[in-house]
């Protein structure tokens, strides 16, 4: 491991789940735009994913920003893989992008 205690945790996270979302709030009740959007657009892929909650852990809020080097939340990771935060996503989503990686990952059919 890192010996980061908070990237750790992170990685044990994308080890264990295909598609990551962390997020501001959770899937269900999103607290930001940004993160609304991200968790619309997998969801109207119907991706299974799992939404981590960065609000109720400041040291997981700054470490996930470390762990990739990017500034903004939410960042969606593909099979261990930073995908991006939302704009990519919407991009990715628009041009038919988003949909052949997870085809490409075996999350679609």
């Amino acid at each position: 491991m890192s010996g980061n205690p908070v990237f750790d945790r992170i990685q044990q996270d994308l080890n264990e789940n295909s598609v990551v979302l962390f997020m501001k709030g959770t899937p269900m009740f999103p607290q930001c735009g940004f993160s609304a959007a991200v968790v619309q657009i997998l969801s109207d892929l119907g991706v299974k994913f799992k939404g981590i909650d960065v609000l109720v852990d400041p040291s997981l809020r700054d470490g996930i920003k470390q762990f990739t080097n990017w500034p903004t939340i939410p960042q969606l990771y593909v099979k261990g893989e930073f995908v991006g935060g939302c704009d990519i996503v919407r991009e990715m989503a628009a041009n038919g992008e988003l949909k052949g990686l997870l085809k490409d990952k075996g999350l679609l059919s």
